[in-house]
């Protein structure tokens, strides 16, 4: 944990590629201080057909699922640090969301073979 999901808009690709935007959460998640760099999994999905409040206009939203027990301080570092390393890429005319979800470490479980 964490796991990071980043969605973004399919139109994005002429100005970044995927695998900047997840750089950018990547850093930003290590910059937080929360996690070690061997425990953060990334991974992104693109959308062709989408439809927002402005007329379609082109995003990026990024999920952090982590393990419960956080509080919203550092919560609100790490989507603070992710937004920051996110706005770093200087693409415009964009909205660019990120959001915190607790995974209840009671009833998380991992299997690596």
């Amino acid at each position: 944990m964490p796991h990071c999901i980043v969605e973004y808009s399919s139109d994005l690709m002429p100005e970044t590629a995927p695998t900047q935007m997840m750089e950018a959460v990547l850093k930003g998640a290590l910059n937080s201080a929360l996690f070690d760099r061997k425990d953060i999994k990334l991974r992104a999905m693109s959308y062709e057909t989408y439809l927002g409040g402005h007329d379609s206009q082109r995003f990026i939203h990024v999920e952090l699922k982590i393990l419960s027990g956080r509080n919203n301080e550092q919560k609100v570092i790490l989507t603070e640090s992710v937004l920051n390393q996110l706005r770093g890429l200087n693409l415009s005319d964009i909205s660019i969301s990120v959001e915190v979800t607790d995974t209840d470490k009671d009833s998380y479980r991992k299997s690596v073979k």
